[in-house]
C-alpha cells in the first residue's frame, strides 16, 4: 500500500445551484457511484487525507506535539509561534487552526460519500464491500477522534455529519462526549468489517485491530476503562495477538526500511514518488505523498526549525541506566541533542552535519533540542517528500494502554507492571521493580509513574496531549503548575478554555447551531 495512493482520486460534489448544463468532462454522483472500482477510488480519497498538510502530513503535528509539553516553538512566524503558547487571536488562523479543523471535515465528508453511496452498488465479492465500507467508517471514526481531542468540550461547539454535506447545511454542534461517542459508534462497524489482516499491495490499510485499538483511545478518553481494556485484550491476549508483538530494535519504528512490521497497528503511509508542489491544501488537486514534518521540525540550515522538543524529555532519557549501564537506546531516536554523540556510539550524524562541540556552539543550536523521529537522516536532508510512514498506532502504546486500563478498572497491578515491563526490557531497561519498586505496589504511584513510562517511549509521536488530557492535567491548577515546570508556555495556559482549540471564527458566524468553545 505504501505507493498504492499513487492512485488519487477526490470527487467533490459541492453542487451551489441546479444548471441544466452537464460538462461531459466531469464526474457526477450519477454517474460515478456505479461500479465496484468507483467504490475503491472513493475509499482510496479518504486516505488520501493524510496528504494534506492541515492533517498528518504537516499541520497536525503542531497541534499534537509542540502544543504538549514535549515540543514548542521559536519560530520568526510570529503567529504560528503563538500557537504553541496558547495565545490564540485570530481563530481562523489556517495553519494553526482553521486548516486543520476544515480538513477534517473534508475527510469526513468524503468517508460521508462512501457510507452513503456504496452501500448501493452491486458487487461480486460482498466481503470486498463489506471491507471498503469498514475502512471507511474507520477513517471517519479517526477524524472524529482528532476533533474531540482538539475542539471538543463542554459546549455543544462540534459538529457530527453523518451524509453528504450539501450547500447550507448548519449541522449540530455536539459535546466532547457526544464526538467521542461518535468515533466509538464508527470504529464498532469497522472492526465487525474489517480483516483482521492486509497483505501484498493492501497492506498497511485500516485493520480490526487498528479498529479496536482507536476505540479503545476513545474509551479511555472518556474514562471508560473497562471497555477500552477489553477492546485492547483482543490485541494483547485475544484471538489478535499472534499479529502483534514489539520488534527487537526501536530504530525499526522510524525508518522506512522496515515499514508495516508487526509493531505496527495501523499506518500512514508516504512516499517520495510524486514531488508534486507541497501546496496549501486547498487546491491541490495531485499533491505530494511526502510527510512534511521533518522540513518544518529539522535542526537550523537543514529545515525550518518551528518546531523542537524541551530538554527536559533528554533528561528524563538520560535518568535511568540500562542494564548494560548505558544510556537508554530510545534517547538516541528521539533526539538531537549536545553531547550525543559521546552517549552512544555511531550518533554523530545530523542529517548532513556532524554532532561536536563546534556545531553545538553555534548561537543558533546552543541548549537546544530537537526531533530526530520521523527525520530523513538517511538522506541527509529532509524536505516535503519524506517517504517514512507515521506509525499512527504502534503495539508498544497498545501496551501501556492495556496496563492504565488494567490498572484503572481494578485489575491486578502486577500484570499491569508486566507489560510495561514488556515494554521496557525493549530497551534493556530494568523491570520497574529495580528502580521504582513502590510503583509496583501502590495503584496512584504506577499510574503516576506510567505517565513518564509513556513518554519514554512515545515522546514526539502525537499522543501526549491526548495523554495530558485524559490525565486531566489540564483540568487543576496543580496539574498546570506541573506542566509549567516542564514547560513555561504553560504559564499562558487558562484552566477551562485553552484545553480545547477555538472553533474558527468563520463556522461560528456561518452556523447558528454551533457554539464556540467556552471562554473564547
Amino acid at each position: 500500500m505504501k505507493k498504492l495512493f499513487y492512485i488519487i482520486f477526490s470527487i467533490s460534489v459541492f453542487a451551489a445551484c441546479k444548471v441544466e448544463v452537464e460538462n461531459p468532462n466531469s464526474l457526477t454522483q450519477e454517474s460515478f457511484w456505479n461500479t465496484e472500482l468507483d467504490a475503491e477510488y472513493g475509499v482510496n480519497a479518504i486516505y488520501n487525507m493524510f496528504y494534506k498538510p492541515g492533517t498528518y502530513a504537516r499541520w497536525m503535528w503542531f497541534r499534537f506535539d509542540l502544543t504538549s509539553d514535549e515540543g514548542f516553538s521559536q519560530s520568526p512566524w510570529a503567529e504560528l509561534r503563538e500557537w504553541t503558547q496558547f495565545t490564540y487571536n485570530n481563530y481562523n488562523f489556517g495553519e494553526g487552526n482553521a486548516m486543520t479543523y476544515a480538513e477534517c471535515y473534508q475527510a469526513i465528508f468524503r468517508a460521508n460519500q462512501v457510507l452513503f453511496y456504496v452501500p448501493g452498488i452491486t458487487f461480486e465479492d460482498e466481503t470486498k464491500k463489506s471491507h471498503l465500507l469498514g475502512q471507511a467508517y474507520f477513517l471517519r471514526g479517526l477524524y472524529y477522534y482528532n476533533l474531540a481531542v482538539l475542539w471538543g468540550s463542554e459546549n455543544k461547539s462540534v459538529p457530527i455529519v453523518l451524509e453528504p454535506s450539501e450547500p447550507g447545511m448548519q449541522p449540530e454542534g455536539h459535546t466532547e462526549d457526544e464526538v467521542y461517542q461518535q468515533a466509538i459508534n464508527d470504529l464498532t462497524e469497522a472492526q465487525n468489517m474489517l480483516p483482521e489482516l492486509w497483505t501484498g499491495q493492501d497492506k498497511g490499510r485500516a485493520t480490526k485491530g487498528a479498529a479496536l485499538a482507536l476505540r479503545a483511545k476513545c474509551y479511555m478518553q472518556l474514562h471508560q476503562w473497562q471497555e477500552a481494556q477489553t477492546d485492547l485484550h483482543w490485541l494483547v491476549e485475544g484471538d489478535g495477538k499472534t499479529y502483534y508483538d514489539l520488534v527487537s530494535n526501536y530504530a525499526d519504528n522510524f525508518t522506512p526500511n522496515s515499514e508495516n512490521n508487526i509493531e505496527s497497528v495501523f499506518e500512514i503511509q508516504y512516499s517520495d514518488v510524486n514531488k508534486a508542489p507541497a501546496g496549501d491544501g486547498v487546491n491541490d488537486i495531485d499533491p505530494n505523498l511526502g510527510l512534511h514534518r521533518g522540513q518544518f521540525f529539522a535542526p537550523p540550515g537543514i529545515g525550518w526549525n518551528d518546531g523542537e522538543l524541551r530538554p527536559w524529555i533528554v533528561t528524563e532519557l538520560k535518568r535511568e541506566r540500562n542494564l548494560a549501564n548505558g544510556f537508554d537506546i530510545r534517547l538516541k531516536y528521539t533526539a538531537f541533542y549536545q553531547g550525543m554523540e559521546n552517549d552512544f556510539s555511531d550518533n554523530s550524524r545530523i542529517y548532513n552535519l556532524t554532532s561536536n562541540n563546534a556545531l553545538w556552539q553555534q548561537g543558533n543550536w546552543q541548549g537546544r533540542v530537537f526531533f530526530r523521529k520521523y527525520s530523513s537522516t538517511d538522506r541527509g536532508f529532509d524536505d516535503y517528500y519524506n517517504p517514512t510512514n507515521v506509525r499512527l498506532i504502534r503495539f508498544a502504546d497498545v501496551l501501556l494502554m492495556y496496563a492504565e486500563c488494567m490498572v484503572e478498572s481494578g485489575g491486578a497491578l502486577s500484570d499491569a507492571v508486566a507489560y510495561v515491563d514488556r515494554v521496557r526490557a525493549r530497551a534493556n531497561m530494568p523491570a520497574l521493580s529495580v528502580n521504582h519498586f513502590v510503583t509496583t505496589t501502590d495503584r496512584a504511584r504506577f499510574l503516576k509513574r506510567l505517565q513518564t513510562e509513556r513518554v519514554l517511549e512515545l515522546a514526539s509521536e502525537g499522543h501526549r496531549w491526548a495523554d495530558i488530557k485524559r490525565w486531566g492535567l489540564l483540568d487543576t491548577q496543580s496539574g498546570v503548575d506541573e506542566l509549567k515546570q516542564r514547560d513555561v508556555d504553560f504559564n499562558n495556559f487558562v484552566i477551562g478554555r485553552n484545553r480545547s482549540l477555538p472553533i474558527p471564527s468563520d463556522d461560528v458566524n456561518n452556523n447558528p447551531n454551533v457554539e464556540q468553545n467556552p471562554r473564547y
